[in-house]
């Protein structure tokens, strides 16, 4: 089983490895903590580890990223003595966690499941328990965390169908794995089921809820300054503020086109523009203009600029990381992307803890469980298309009535489905 899954593994690694090392390339600051993907760490990091146990949790990428930051605000004041570790896939995990987490918690690429990589992150870091965010299943990893009797979590557990199908299909490498589990916190009852029959101990599931509706910060600190932003750009102070929030490829030029038709009717409209991955800001800002919106990038605005340097701007293009949630406190409305021309959607919860009304696509599989909870308070609108996109955003911008009870209805969701954090972090500190 083993021997079989690495000869596929680095067979398909090595087809796959010019598309991979290329798009970290695009997304930047590959060559930084390159070595920490191959098992590799630094002087500097083995000492901070030395004669300490390690708690290492992982986290794909900026939504788990999150998660695990609320993880250990709860996590570090039970366990002092106790050296924390988080780890991430992707570069922008990787910069949010630079950005947000305290200098005492060590940071690192996951290892590459290579044997070989493997074996050196884990002979390295020698951890007391691993936790690991939603269902982030790599075979060699958890074969060494076995063979180890190294306690390890799954927490915030959510099995799409398309991962079930995946895990139940191979299930001569998968079944075992998730077998192996000290605990598992999932999301909800059907989740929990899937679990089971992919293995896991009926013993070691609970059914804890979704942390993402815990995964707010109330008190943040601010980098920018939003509203000055917005006056010196020229936004009006009573001004309908549409942020889309995580757009993914299709979905900008659709809202380009309802823009510019809503502007012809409510002039005082302004469009902040939010895509999901950065280095889609020249291509997106391609799609701006071919629409003739008069956008400026974010990266553009300094403190000196102001909005005689540019002209009338009617949009404000994102194309820096780890800003969305400011601008959400800013909208009057929001959209949330990866939902009407591409497959899972993204979090809803973070503008829905902050009363903002929102406006869903039809694709919401990675959040199914959160988005029918807000369906069945009737507090987000879902559309189906473009045109009831429009008639959504409209039917908000002309009244504010039915704005302020979307946008309680929502943040009330969000306040009945907290407390799946403490849960989880209770499961692992029992068993370690």
């Amino acid at each position: 089983m083993r021997f079989i899954y690495n000869i596929l593994f680095n067979f398909l690694f090595g087809l796959s490895s010019p598309y991979y090392f290329l798009r970290m390339r695009r997304r930047g600051g590959w060559k930084q903590g390159f070595g920490e993907r191959l098992g590799r760490y630094s002087n500097k990091f083995k000492q901070s580890i030395t004669n300490r146990d390690v708690i290492w949790l992982h986290a794909v990428s900026v939504g788990e990223v999150n998660i695990c930051l609320q993880l250990i605000k709860i996590l570090q004041p039970k366990v002092p003595n106790i050296k924390l570790i988080i780890s991430t896939t992707t570069s922008t995990g990787m910069s949010e966690l630079r950005k947000r987490t305290p200098p005492e918690v060590g940071k690192i690429y996951y290892p590459i499941d290579l044997r070989s990589c493997v074996r050196r992150a884990l002979v390295t870091i020698r951890p007391k328990a691993v936790i690991l965010v939603e269902a982030e299943i790599w075979p060699n990893f958890l074969w060494g965390i076995q063979a180890r009797s190294i306690p390890h979590f799954l927490v915030n557990t959510r099995i799409s169908k398309n991962s079930y199908k995946n895990y139940h299909r191979f299930g001569f490498i998968f079944r075992s794995l998730f077998g192996g589990f000290t605990g598992v916190g999932a999301q909800s009852d059907e989740d929990a089921k899937k679990l089971f029959e992919l293995g896991c101990d009926k013993k070691v599931v609970q059914v804890f809820g979704s942390c993402k509706f815990d995964d707010i910060e109330i008190k943040r600190e601010y980098r920018v300054d939003i509203p000055s932003l917005l006056k010196r750009l020229g936004v009006k102070d009573k001004a309908i503020i549409i942020v889309a929030g995580s757009t993914h490829k299709g979905e900008e030029d659709i809202l380009a086109r309802i823009y510019k038709k809503l502007q012809k009717k409510y002039p005082d409209i302004f469009l902040i523009l939010v895509p999901r991955h950065q280095e889609r800001g020249k291509e997106v800002g391609e799609i701006l203009a071919k629409q003739e919106v008069n956008f400026v990038f974010r990266n553009q605005i300094s403190d000196n600029i102001v909005p005689e340097d540019f002209g009338n701007f009617e949009c404000l293009l994102v194309n820096t990381t780890g800003e969305l949630k400011f601008f959400y406190e800013k909208a009057t409305l929001v959209f949330v992307g990866k939902s009407l021309t591409a497959n899972g959607g993204q979090n809803p919860v973070e503008p829905a803890a902050l009363a903002k009304p929102i406006i869903l696509g039809p694709h919401m599989e990675n959040f199914e469980e959160i988005t029918a909870k807000f369906l069945s308070n009737e507090a987000v609108i879902q559309v189906t298309d473009e045109f009831e996109l429009e008639k959504a955003f409209e039917s908000l911008i002309k009244d504010q009535s039915k704005r302020d009870a979307l946008g309680k209805a929502a943040q009330k969701v969000v306040r009945e489905n907290e407390g799946a954090l403490e849960q989880n972090v209770s499961m692992i500190l029992s068993a370690i």
